[in-house]
């Protein structure tokens, strides 16, 4: 069942094998500029709304954002353009193609309906957003579960002490100096653009611009310009880490949110003309996938031990430190990252009021080993962000479970670049990831 599901998918995507047409596409292409046109207008009175848009000016709204937020009449825009796709969700001629696009819309605008909500004030329950906005819920993990993770970290580490005092002092021997940042990222980048590039055709003019700044909740971040195009900014703030220039490198580079963007330039806006796909919801299915896949990203460029090497051998004399602890401070980090989602509890305690923000802050000091500083800004992220951080793990283990359940494995690298490449070329969703492995 799970074949012939991914088989369909592809077909639908790529246009082959799909039914004569009784819908016609002009009406589909019409509500889809309706649907860009109301994402846009949307960012006027919520700036967080709209991460990219690379789509016509013509569907720029005009002039400037008047009065409060409009929320009775946006509501109103999303349930009109709701009821106009349902003939092409439900009806049973309706073509492939013009269905898998009027499907993906439709996910969309539930998210655009909850994002309108909470710009607004009316919040609802951790898990009932992050279903509204993302399409899924996250699973969830008892106190205790991460205190079994402590426990196996307590036991790899030497030394006495707690397992975070340790863990920081592990972590401080591979803290690049402010004045090698950008030569490590840059060596960093250049690799993960390397063996990307030896597996997806990408267009000639691709690049990105790299800025060093400071006063930002996130690590990183990517703000796609269009025309293949990216401005990678990294946060100077914090302490960064040898793993983090390889991890930043791919997540906000190659393979991650630079190439998933603009191959969904190229191979749908560009080649196939589906407008929907120029504008970039922030607080959407989307970005599920798009976290999801960039993290997901580092493991197909650095499979299995590469990472490892390729800090060893590469990163870490460019940054002047000690490799005698490399393989010890990996296999730390690898243990630690099943801690991530210790995260997700502090964000649903901070989101339905169920924790304190001193509360919330002993979680990600004591469960996901972040120093009080680090800790501090992950809850200043929560406040903005809300839900959005089940994007980063859940999201990366239901891409992951889906390459891997159709066979892209670390062990045939071919294939698992090949299902990666059609994952950031189609409009795919996080239900679409749930059922094909199931």
């Amino acid at each position: 069942m799970k074949n012939i599901f991914i088989s369909l998918l592809t077909l639908c995507v790529f246009g082959i094998g799909c039914q004569t047409q009784t819908l016609p596409s002009d009406t589909l292409n019409q509500i889809a500029t309706r649907y860009v046109r109301l994402g846009l207008t949307i960012g006027q009175y919520d700036p967080a709304f709209v991460d990219a848009y690379y789509g016509p000016d013509s569907l720029q709204p005009k002039g400037e954002k008047r009065g409060e937020f409009p929320k009775d009449s946006l509501l109103g825009a999303v349930d009109s353009l709701l009821t106009d796709l349902k003939p092409f969700t439900e009806g049973t001629s309706t073509p492939d193609s013009l269905r898998v696009r009027a499907e993906w819309m439709t996910k969309q605008l539930r998210a655009f309906s909850r994002r309108i909500r909470i710009a607004t004030g009316e919040y609802a329950s951790f898990d009932e957003e992050s279903e509204d906005l993302f399409g899924v819920k996250a699973p969830v993990y008892s106190e205790a579960h991460f205190k079994t993770l402590i426990a196996r970290l307590d036991s790899l580490l030497p030394g006495q002490g707690s397992v975070q005092a340790r863990v920081q002092a592990l972590s401080d021997q591979y803290k690049i100096p402010q004045n090698r940042i950008d030569t490590v990222f840059r060596a960093a980048i250049e690799e993960a653009r390397r063996r990307t590039s030896a597996n997806f055709k990408m267009p000639p003019s691709e690049s990105f611009r790299l800025e060093y700044v400071r006063d930002k909740p996130w690590s990183g971040y990517n703000w796609y310009q269009g025309q293949y195009n990216s401005l990678i900014q990294i946060n100077t703030d914090m302490p960064i880490y040898i793993e983090r220039a390889i991890d930043l490198a791919c997540h906000e580079g190659y393979p991650g949110h630079h190439v998933y963007n603009l191959l969904l330039e190229k191979n749908l806006y560009r080649d196939k003309g589906w407008v929907e796909i120029s504008l970039y919801p922030l607080f959407s299915p989307q970005s599920l996938i798009a976290e999801g896949s960039a993290n997901y990203g580092i493991d197909v460029a650095f499979p299995g031990d590469e990472r490892v090497r390729f800090a060893k051998e590469v990163l870490i004399p460019l940054a002047g430190l000690d490799a005698s602890k490399t393989d010890l401070y990996f296999n730390m980090l690898a243990l630690r990252s099943e801690l991530n989602y210790a995260r997700n509890e502090a964000a649903r305690g901070l989101v339905n009021g169920t924790m304190t923000e001193q509360e919330a802050h002993r979680w990600l000091t004591d469960y996901c080993l972040f120093s009080p500083e680090v800790a501090a800004n992950s809850i200043r992220f929560i406040r903005n962000y809300r839900s959005y951080v089940i994007c980063y793990n859940y999201g990366q283990d239901l891409v992951k479970n889906y390459i891997e359940a159709n066979g892209g494995v670390a062990s045939a690298p071919d294939k698992r670049w090949a299902l990666f490449g059609e994952l950031l070329s189609s409009p795919i969703t996080p239900t679409d990831l749930q059922a094909a492995t199931k």
